[in-house]
């Protein structure tokens, strides 16, 4: 293992490999910043432009555009609620509040330090215990995972303010059923396309996104007149810019990117979980921890709400490297895309990687952390430049959300449907936000909602249609009494509030 790192160590401080790093964290920043463009997207386009590099230096590059977009992902949500990849969605419920009130320079710094936090405490991690979690993303099997995603949907707890349980219910149910659109990935079954075949894809994720997010969000200002941009005066003050966090700030967030780190580390190390899941449950899990009075300000502006998911996203980036490089398993989308690419090279990820092709695994690792701190020089300097989107005027920043939001969608189908489809649900999302249901748990649900229903079905099968899985093995188990436990948590309080 120290010869294998002192091997990595090597390839990766090479000056050839540091200009890797470099390229595809700008890249991945970049694409990450522009809605509707994700990781997955630009990975792939990147695979024939790496055929001619050295196995290593390949994926060095394409895990900088990896964490580089999650981390770039989050300036679209902050600034203008727009989420650039799925796994920022979270950082939008605090991030965009707090730049609504004159923040945004201080949202956009604590995100890139949350960001940096995440991703090097996962890399020491992930350099310390990779060959042993691998062991652990091994054991879980599809019954787990389905009371995993319970546990997840649990969140919807996190989402209610007092008195909004009930609707947010409904938006997650809602979710769920929006998820079952298209064909039916066990039978090939079409099911709720209404002869459409426009839907036997189902409902893109990025469709959903922007038109609940970034589009209803335009609409609202459009229809209600409401005021986004500050003032021209502003725009040349120093609060806008301000990267700056005060020593109580830095005590507040400290232990919320500790914990964050861990579960998203965590969820990132198990196959198919990734940073989307990683951050709704880091978001929700602090709402539920924090004292009453703290809790009614997560989804207003919460420090510790943009700290937390922020954090865990990160984390989950480097988590989800683990079954990728010791089991050969993706641990999200885009490793799935990184996964043909090692295969393209004639590289075997697997068990016998870090033995046999040590300078690889082991120099992907190290350039993760390298690649945290260039993240971290190339956006700071930047933040209060990049805050300054917040100054063009209501008339041409609602024009540019609109624009970003339609081409984000297009560029991914060429499909003209789902233009048309997205205004329509931008529309009903804009009635439902001003009878005050909430977003975020309908994005939920339906991320949830497909795995849900694949890993029931799958542990279904393997019992024989029996339901005893539930409580037969002890990962499911113990994920149904953590699930008892955050229930009985909730009636609890909602008991105490009542006295």
């Amino acid at each position: 293992m120290i010869e294998g790192i002192t091997l990595g160590i090597g390839a990766a401080f090479s000056g050839y490999n540091i200009l890797m790093v470099m390229v595809g964290c700008f890249a991945g920043t970049i694409i990450g910043t522009l809605p509707g463009l994700g990781p997955m997207s630009a990975i792939a386009l990147m695979i024939p432009i790496t055929y001619g590099f050295d196995p290593a230096s390949a994926m060095i590059m394409m895990a900088g555009v990896y964490y580089g977009a999650i981390f770039g992902g989050s300036t679209s949500s902050i600034l203008i609620n727009a989420p650039g990849v799925a796994g920022t969605v979270s950082s939008s419920f605090d991030g965009y509040p707090l730049a609504r009130s004159g923040q945004a320079g201080k949202a956009l710094a604590i995100a890139a330090y949350s960001s940096f936090a995440g991703g090097t405490i996962a890399a020491i991690f992930l350099l310390i215990a990779a060959p042993q979690l691998a062991k652990v993303s091994l054991s879980f099997q599809s019954a787990d995972y389905f009371a995993l995603m319970c546990v997840g949907l649990l969140a919807i707890a996190a989402f209610a303010s007092k008195g909004q349980f009930l609707k947010a219910m409904i938006m997650t149910a809602l979710g769920l059923a929006l998820a079952t659109v298209g064909q039916d990935s066990l039978s090939d079954i079409t099911r709720f396309t209404f002869g459409n075949i426009n839907l036997m894809d189902g409902i893109s994720f990025v469709l959903l996104v922007m038109a609940t997010f970034a589009m209803s969000e335009a609409f609202m200002i459009i229809f209600k007149k409401k005021n986004i941009s500050f003032k021209a005066s502003d725009a040349s003050t120093k609060k806008l810019g301000s990267i700056k966090l005060t020593k109580q700030e830095v005590k507040e967030i400290a232990p919320v990117v500790g914990r964050s780190s861990i579960l998203g580390f965590f969820v990132g190390v198990l196959p198919g979980a990734g940073a989307t899941i990683a951050s709704f449950l880091a978001w929700g899990f602090e709402r539920t921890i924090a004292p009453v009075k703290e809790r009614l300000n997560f989804g207003k502006g919460s420090i510790k709400g943009l700290a937390a998911p922020e954090t865990a996203n990160n984390a989950a980036c480097t988590g989800s490297f683990v079954p990728l490089l010791t089991l050969g398993i993706p641990g999200s989308g885009t490793t799935a895309v990184m996964l043909g690419a090692l295969l393209s090279f004639g590289v075997q990820p697997g068990p016998r990687l870090y033995v046999e092709q040590p300078e690889i695994f082991w120099a992907v690792i190290i350039s993760m952390y390298i690649g945290n701190i260039v993240l971290l020089i190339l956006n700071l300097p930047l933040i209060p430049y990049i805050a300054r989107i917040l100054a063009i005027p209501q008339k041409i920043l609602v024009p540019l959300v609109l624009f970003f939001s339609v081409t984000g969608v297009y560029l991914i189908s060429f499909n003209s449907f789902d233009i048309y489809f997205m205004a329509i649900v931008a529309l009903i999302s804009l009635v439902l936000r001003v009878i005050d249901y909430p977003m975020p748990p309908l994005i939920l649900g339906f991320i949830l909602g497909g795995m849900m229903e694949k890993n029931l079905r799958r542990a279904l099968i393997i019992n024989d249609g029996s339901y005893s899985f539930l409580w037969e093995r002890p990962i499911s188990l113990t994920l149904f009494i953590i699930m008892i436990l955050i229930i009985l948590i909730q009636v609890y309080q909602g008991l105490v509030k009542k006295n």
